[in-house]
């Protein structure tokens, strides 16, 4: 190639990226073609909220997805690798709430500015698709989808417990009840009975559970966790007779363990707990409904009770057992009624650790340990069945099924399988979400809103002065006709929660009719997503919810497959040290400076305190602004950073000094490439065996998501060229360098591709050849040893004859003044490593 000017010229990003971003956008570099002939890559990242700004993470999420998908055009894929916006949610409102602005605009405004920022990252994003789950045109065929859903029997309403704020006049999710008060309004949570939206996702739970061992593509992890969500289990549903006359129905996954019983516990809303007639219950009850609802709070919980008089007899051994009513059981799990054995269950354990109930031991690791004492908690119990009468001896399995068999005969239950997974509950108090598609009439009842006067829009002049949902007290935006009586009716103010907006968007990506949500055989050209990268927190509900709605939609004919992603990547989060003052307020890393061997704030040098080095967040100051680097090292310096070092699926650790090394480093790629010669002829053999050992161990790296590995090989090749002297092997390292990088630094690519002469964009070009001779080592390293000291090294064919080797090492120059003319005793050669001579 011809030199990208002289040597001294360095590299400038802030012309060359604004530059060649241009000429993407102009040409249209990335629109990908529906219609090629070429195989198909569908390569996607999760999309963003528009909260405002990018971040880091987005910045290494988004690179990593970027150069896969630069790999695959390079390697003859038609791509597809889109950008949009996830954009509604409680941001918007909380925004309009404090600062007196409409969610929409600020909501737009948003998405300009990190539009922005990410195409100054020169990302290879296919624009003309993008959308924003807020606008009519993308929420409107959500209603749709809805319908359809509803049509098949997989949407109904029911009456259902929830948070309720009494303030902020909300439901609130479990997460966002802390300490038993909204996490806004600081308000005491109330539990209220609403009528809800559900989706019927438990309809599916079979099906998604075994889809779990389809995906070859996904991290254990992942599939373990969704595995424990939808939560499987075996066990035994019986009922306790009562000492009022009545029955307690249980479900236990444990039934082996039945001998250990102390207690029975039942929910604070359960029949048996309502039906109490004391100041004293009610009291308790309320206690409960004003404590954490998530299982994380509820395992921390101090562990409550209240006992309600009540006692339940055992099947076997007829003893009769306490009835509480404890704080860590939920209604709407099981029966809301637990048979409780403390030995095995902490929960248990520590409950009846406060009220003195007897723990007893049912399970050891053998017969010899059933008197061994617990110490301080519970014990998973596993082993063998102890102080359980006709289950002595047993394991765990047998013990089950020999108690569900037992219960069963005697026609007080039977062996049942349950799932932890509850159906989708889809109803938000809220403006700024998908409005649900329906109509409440006085006469027809609930009725769906015909497809032809889709979509159903937010109204704009909404006021969040006053608190609730501002589509429940519209003046006239929920009033309208009945679609079946013409009669007046009221729309549904509920809008959908948001995590259905985010549940079928990559499928209107590959697939955008105005008349419909997507194409069914267009969108089959593309899905599955052959790559999908995102981070781990989204690992159970938005994957498992995007895993619903395909299925759904493939179950009533809209799809072809099942699974939307054949392979997903959950990389690691950039973290940064933390800064503090002496009062404990955080401090940014702009405001700081090392000052010898401390840390002081650069505006009065007051004492500063570092802190672990933690995932970037705003709430301790420890980001670091995307566009204020770009501006000081450029697009490719950043990009490159990203991909060093840290392996992908874990965290990188930002630091100044490592963005200064990758900056450095695009400029000495940018001088190697000045010093491609067209006129250097001759061949250096070992260099390019490199070359064609990396060019290959980049692209299986590239596949692999093994970024950091191809960035390693580069530098290797890179040094390697560097030190070559001037031949057409060196020649030909450096062109492939360049198309190797390409996909990493694509603004250095362009700009020195341009210079060498070539009219095209190398966005556009091949990814360069391998020649498979050159892949094989046949010259091996041989080291010469004499008197116990290496004289030489000397390169021989591989596979070389203890007669060549013998001649070749007495030939050395070295050797033969380290031999000075002594006589040689033996020789001793070890094939294609070493020759050590005896004298």
């Amino acid at each position: 190639m011809n030199k990208p000017g002289n040597t001294d010229t360095r590299f400038d990003p802030s012309a060359a990226d604004a530059k060649w971003q241009a000429r993407w956008d102009a040409a249209n570099t990335f629109a990908a073609d529906s219609d090629s002939p070429k195989p198909k890559s569908y390569v996607l990242e999760m999309f963003p909220y528009p909260s405002g700004r990018i971040h880091m993470g987005h910045v290494r999420n988004y690179t990593m997805g970027d150069v896969l998908a630069r790999y695959k055009r390079m390697r003859g894929h038609e791509v597809l690798h889109p950008m949009g916006w996830d954009a509604f949610g409680m941001p918007a409102e909380n925004a309009a709430m404090e600062k007196g602005v409409h969610p929409g605009g600020w909501t737009r405004d948003n998405i300009e500015t990190m539009k922005g920022q990410l195409k100054q990252l020169g990302f290879a994003l296919d624009w003309t698709r993008e959308f924003a789950t807020c606008e009519p045109d993308y929420y409107g065929h959500e209603q749709a989808l809805f319908l359809d859903l509803y049509e098949a029997g997989l949407v109904y309403r029911k009456e259902s417990e929830v948070n309720w704020d009494p303030v902020d006049m909300t439901v609130l999710a479990n997460e966002q009840v802390i300490d038993g008060k909204g996490w806004r309004s600081g308000a005491e949570v109330e539990k209220r009975k609403l009528n809800q939206w559900f989706l019927k996702i438990t309809d599916f739970a079979e099906e998604l559970l075994e889809g779990l061992g389809t995906l070859d593509g996904w991290p254990d992890k992942v599939r373990l966790m969704q595995e424990n969500w939808i939560g499987k289990s075996k066990g035994l549903q019986f009922a306790f007779d009562l000492s009022n006359g009545e029955k307690l129905p249980v479900y236990t996954t444990r039934p082996d363990t039945i001998f250990g019983a102390s207690f029975v516990a039942v929910a604070a809303d359960h029949p048996v707990a309502q039906a109490l007639d004391s100041e004293e219950a009610r009291e308790f009850i309320a206690l409960c409904k004003r404590g954490g609802t998530t299982a994380a709070e509820l395992e921390t919980a101090e562990k409550l009770g209240f006992d309600t008089g009540l006692t339940a007899r055992h099947p076997f051994t007829g003893a009769d057992l306490p009835v509480y009513i404890a704080n860590f059981v939920l209604m709407d799990y099981g029966t809301g009624a637990i048979i409780s054995v403390p030995g095995h269950d902490q929960r248990d354990f520590e409950f009846a650790t406060k009220y003195g109930l007897p723990i007893p031991r049912v399970v050891a690791a053998s017969a010899d340990e059933a008197d061994k004492p617990f110490t301080g908690e519970a014990e998973a119990g596993e082993g063998v069945l102890v102080n359980s009468d006709f289950l002595d001896g047993m394991d765990v399995e047998d013990a089950k099924r020999e108690v569900i068999s037992r219960i069963e005969a005697m026609g007080a239950g039977q062996g049942q399988t349950v799932w932890r997974l509850r159906d989708w509950g889809v109803s938000r108090q809220r403006y700024w979400g998908t409005p649900i598609p329906f109509i409440h009439c006085e006469k027809c009842g609930v009725v769906p809103v015909p497809k032809e006067q889709l979509p159903v829009t937010l109204p704009e002049d909404v006021d969040f002065q006053t608190p609730g949902n501002p589509l429940e007290r519209h003046a006239s935006w929920k009033h309208t006709t009945c679609p079946e009586c013409s009669g007046e009716a009221v729309r549904e103010t509920d809008t959908l929660d948001t995590f259905v907006n985010s549940s079928w968007y990559f499928l209107r990506f590959a697939s955008q009719p105005a008349d419909k949500p997507f194409d069914r055989e267009e969108v089959a050209k593309w899905l599955p997503v052959e790559q999908y990268i995102g981070g781990i927190e989204h690992a159970i509900l938005h994957l498992l919810y995007a895993r619903f709605w395909t299925h759904a939609l493939s179950a009533i004919g809209k799809l072809d497959f099942a699974e939307p992603f054949a392979s997903l990547f959950t990389q690691g989060m950039v973290t940064h040290e933390t800064y503090q003052l002496g009062d404990g307020s955080w401090l940014s890393p702009g405001e700081v400076r090392k000052d010898g061997a401390d840390w002081i704030r650069i505006e009065d040098g007051a004492p500063v305190t570092t802190g672990r080095v933690v995932k970037m967040s705003k709430s301790k100051k420890n980001v670091v602004d995307p566009d204020a680097i770009i501006g000081q090292y450029g697009a490719d310096a950043v990009r490159w950073f990203m991909l060093s070092d840290s392996p992908p699926e874990r965290d990188l650790p930002w630091s100044e000094a490592g963005i200064e090394g990758c900056h450095r480093f695009v400029q000495r790629l940018w001088r190697l490439f000045a010093q491609s010669d067209a006129n250097a002829s001759g061949e250096d053999k070992p260099l390019a065996r490199k070359t064609h050992q990396t060019i290959a161990a980049v692209a299986e790296d590239i596949e692999a998501l093994s970024f950091n590995k191809a960035v390693a090989r580069i530098y290797e090749l890179t040094g390697m060229a560097e030190k070559a002297a001037p031949s057409a092997s060196r020649n030909d390292a450096i062109d492939a360098l360049l198309l190797l990088s390409s996909p990493m630094m694509p603004h250095l690519a362009e700009e020195a591709w341009s210079l060498a002469g070539h009219d095209t964009l190398i966005a556009d070009a091949n990814w360069p050849e391998v020649d498979p001779a050159l892949l094989v080592e046949d010259e091996v390293t041989i080291a010469v040893q004499h008197k116990g000291k290496l004289r030489d090294t000397l390169t021989a064919p591989k596979g070389a004859s203890k007669e060549d080797l013998e001649a070749l090492a007495l030939a050395s120059e070295k050797v033969q003044r380290s031999l000075d003319g002594a006589d040689i005793r033996k020789i001793i050669v070890v094939p294609d490593r070493l020759v050590n001579i005896v004298t």
